[in-house]
């Protein structure tokens, strides 16, 4: 070993030890005749000292010394003097006196200094380009060693309950997860290709048909699917699990919240706001979440619940409320104790944010020293003012917003008015964690690509409420089904669901979809088969990682997650991937590039 101690290592305990380090020079300051180094590793930070009387020869091989410069060291440790203590590194109250000094590698001119980023200082392309280099940053070492710890914590809790860690194939077929598939074509299959998983869904089901009690994974998972802050390009990591012999989301929920909330307490110092008087996590239907918060992954350390003010809002006069009405919609409202920092410019903010949700736009009513002001006042009588401003629960220094359209696009809309709303005016709180459940997912939905077609509104692969009854008794958008998702402070964590283990039902349910026999055959063939060798019940999800930590951590991007990410266009900057081939490689597999001129 090139080094006896890592930094963090050397204290004031093991004062007058010899010692060897090895670390990059992060600062050289030179006090004539004396030579200061800041050295950094993995672990901290220390100081050394060079003394020129002491060595000449070392103290001419220090004045080499530049920034990230590597080095091995080895020296004293001794206590530093009463007055050169430096209370902000861990290890302040000591340094290293030099008696030997070896140079392990230069480093050339750095594109952009080391240290933590200020604002302005050295943008994301170039930092990503030297990632190597951003590495070195303190933050994103400390963020390395919290999600090596973060992925043991629930290796560690799983394996504990009688979990197999169990790896899935990763050259795999087509599954419908709501993404484009990456495909890797087939050497020596011409023609054919391989899907890299979107999630290891049917294979871990397979699993419980094969006999395996209950199974997880810390899974790789592959999606075609645009960037956000909550979603990395490409790919992704995600805590996959499954368990036979379960028919309750129950026994799923029992598994997962102890995980949960050991999890945010050990990896973040937010407070665990929300539960029942048991402990457990909240609980809300889909439809009520809809209804009260219009979206399906509320944030919850604020209130701001949306009203139905319809039956107060019938014959009103504005022709925008009476036509919604009118053709079966909804006048929904939501009430702000904002109204006097509420600025113009905010209010046209909030209402781009209902358009782009589908709304044809925003009403208000605003309530100032108990005098109305809106656009739409001098359509509403006074009596009808009141009417309204009573249903919605608002009093004097409230503003209240309104769209009106069907259920589903009022609620939808105003949703996202109230997240902005959020965001204005910092109502979430870093420091509380709100976990809940959202329950009784729908099965199906309209098409959001082939008009009047019923698609799936979630995992195909769910076991519908009601079974084969509900399949062919009911509406196809009345059946709900044993779904769910697991959110935290408006993030969707997991997804997961009781399975559909039946061939029967998962037959009649891809039917309903407009998928054949034959076609559901084809795709889930190997699973259609297992199902029909005596599956058991079972049930699971699978919380993303990257997405979790991101929230616990209180990060802008998941990008801060990754080691080596990839940026917002889905390049990887540093090894400048996705790259041409060779048409000698593309001819190897079978694959022709039509190249357009430019």
């Amino acid at each position: 070993m090139l080094r006896t101690h890592n930094l963090s290592e050397l204290n004031k305990k093991i004062a007058g030890q010899e010692v060897t380090i090895c670390a990059w020079v992060k600062y050289r300051r030179d006090h004539g005749g004396l030579i200061f180094l800041t050295l950094r590793d993995h672990f901290g930070l220390v100081q050394a000292k060079i003394d020129e009387k002491v060595d000449k020869d070392v103290y001419q091989e220090a004045e080499k010394l530049k920034h990230e410069w590597v080095v091995q060291i080895k020296g004293r440790v001794q206590e530093r003097p009463e007055g050169m203590i430096n209370k902000e590194m861990e290890n302040g109250d000591i340094e290293i006196e030099v008696k030997s000094l070896k140079i392990l590698n230069s480093c050339e001119t750095l594109p952009f200094e080391i240290g933590e980023l200020k604002g302005g200082e050295a943008n994301e392309s170039l930092r990503l380009k030297y990632r190597f280099l951003d590495l070195r940053r303190e933050k994103l070492q400390h963020l390395l060693k919290t999600k090596s710890e973060f992925i043991e914590h629930f290796r560690s809790y799983f394996r504990s309950k009688g979990f197999l860690n169990i790896q899935t194939p990763i050259l795999a077929n087509s599954s419908p997860e709501g993404a484009r598939d990456f495909l890797v074509p087939s050497r020596i299959h011409p023609g054919k290709f391989y899907a890299l998983p979107q999630a290891p869904q049917q294979f871990k089901q397979l699993l419980m048909v094969g006999g395996v009690d209950k199974y997880f994974q810390i899974a790789p998972c592959f999606r075609d699917e645009d960037p956000r802050q909550d979603r990395h390009y490409g790919e992704f990591y995600q805590l996959d699990m499954e368990m036979s012999f379960v028919d309750k989301l129950d026994d799923i929920f029992d598994v997962m919240e102890p995980i949960m909330i050991s999890a945010t307490t050990e990896f973040s110092n937010k407070k665990i706001i929300n539960l029942d008087k048991n402990g457990k996590f909240l609980r809300l239907p889909w439809h009520e979440a809809i209804d009260k918060y219009g979206i399906d992954k509320p944030d919850l350390r604020y209130a701001l619940e949306l009203k139905d003010v319809s039956e107060a809002c019938k014959d009103s006069g504005f022709q925008v409320f009476d036509n919604a009405l009118e053709n079966s919609g909804v006048v929904k409202a939501l009430v702000v104790s904002k109204a006097k920092e509420m600025t113009r410019k905010m209010i046209d903010d909030l209402t781009a944010v209902a358009k782009k949700g589908g709304a044809k736009g925003l009403a208000y009513l605003s309530i100032k020293d108990n005098e109305i002001s809106s656009p739409i006042a001098k359509f509403l009588s006074e009596e009808k003012q009141k009417e309204i401003i009573k249903a919605a629960g608002a009093h004097d220094g409230d503003i209240i917003f309104f769209t009106a359209d069907t259920w589903r696009i009022a609620s939808e809309a105003l949703g996202g008015v109230r997240i902005k709303i959020a965001e204005m005016f910092a109502l979430a709180d870093d420091k509380l964690a709100s976990w809940l459940w959202i329950v009784d997912f729908p099965m199906y939905d309209h098409s959001e690509l082939e008009e009047g077609k019923i698609d799936f509104s979630h995992n195909p692969f769910s076991m519908p409420q009601g079974g084969m009854e509900s399949l062919n008794k009911k509406d196809p958008l009345d059946i709900l089904a044993y779904q769910f998702d697991l959110i935290l402070n408006g993030f969707e964590i997991s997804s997961g669901s009781i399975r559909n283990h039946s061939p029967e039902i998962m037959y009649r349910a891809f039917e309903i979809a407009g998928y054949s026999k034959e076609e559901v055959d084809k795709k889930f063939g190997a699973m259609i088969r297992a199902f029909s060798y005596g599956a058991p019940p079972h049930g699971g999800n699978a919380p993303g990682i990257d997405r979790l930590l991101m929230v616990l951590q209180d990060l802008n991007s998941i990008r801060d997650i990754y080691a080596f990410p990839k940026d917002g266009q889905g390049h990887d900057l540093m090894t400048g991937s996705p790259s041409e081939f060779s048409d000698e490689a593309l001819k190897d597999l079978h694959i022709k590039i039509n190249k357009k001129d430019k």
